[in-house]
């Protein structure tokens, strides 16, 4: 089946650390007609894969290259610190750059934090991806920085992870094509941003939408009282209380 016969279907990839899976949940509840395939992409790549058509949208982390690109925050992650469990950071509940003046702090090839200067010493050889760098971590050569999805993805029995305070933040974003924002990316952007079945959005296409917003403006225009009615109801005799007449003395 190819060309017009080909039933329709829909693209969506995202990030390690990133779970889609309530989203894709009511996406094949809603539209069963619809299938939708799911790929997990690498954070370097997210921003590529959708400029070059492999995939129609991506769940991605900012900053990005957004040239040609729409993205939509979705929500912030909080910052964490990866440490063995036998380390003395446990004993805190919270760690702030000060503390890790002396630590080495591992800053993989992936990473995907906005650092504009990373505290703490660095490493002789960093290691190329956050699994790796959990590897290093577990073997008592360094500390890492991470989102707390990832720490929770890479997560190990003898490593913990504490909030980190002053680092940067990861922010998840929903990304694709500036030029081709779609009457299902509009369903995504609904469901993603929690929309009900029921709501405008979340129901009709965008140019049925528009039409019917048109319609509703025009017919309000219609309803709209003229200036002389409104003087003539403004001149109309008023009432006492409850609508009843006032008694004359």
């Amino acid at each position: 089946m190819t060309g017009s016969d080909a039933p329709p279907s829909f693209r969506l990839a995202y990030v390690p650390g990133v779970t889609p899976d309530k989203w894709v949940r009511i996406w094949r509840e809603r539209f069963p007609d619809i299938p939708l395939t799911l790929t997990q992409t690498a954070a370097a790549e997210a921003a590529g894969i959708v400029r070059d058509r492999g995939t129609d949208a991506v769940l991605l982390r900012l900053p990005i290259d957004e040239t040609g690109l729409h993205a939509i925050p979705l929500y912030t992650e909080q910052t964490v610190i990866v440490v063995p469990k036998d380390h003395l950071l446990t004993a805190a509940e919270e760690v702030s750059p000060t503390d890790v003046t002396d630590e080495t702090l591992l800053c993989p090839g992936d990473d995907v934090l906005d650092w504009a200067q990373p505290p703490g010493r660095r490493a002789v050889q960093e290691p190329a991806t956050t699994a790796a760098a959990v590897e290093l971590v577990a073997a008592g050569v360094g500390l890492l920085v991470v989102p707390l999805s990832l720490a929770r993805l890479h997560h190990r029995r003898d490593l913990t992870y504490r909030p980190f305070l002053d680092a940067p933040e990861s922010r998840v974003a929903l990304s694709w094509l500036e030029d081709e924002t779609t009457d299902a990316i509009e369903q995504l952007i609904g469901i993603v941003r929690g929309r009900t079945p029921n709501s405008s959005r979340g129901r009709a296409p965008t140019q049925a939408v528009n039409k019917r917003i048109d319609a509703e403006t025009r017919k309000s225009a219609e309803r709209k009282p003229t200036n002389g009615s409104r003087r003539r109801t403004a001149g109309a005799p008023r009432s006492g209380r409850n609508g009843k007449p006032r008694r004359r003395s």
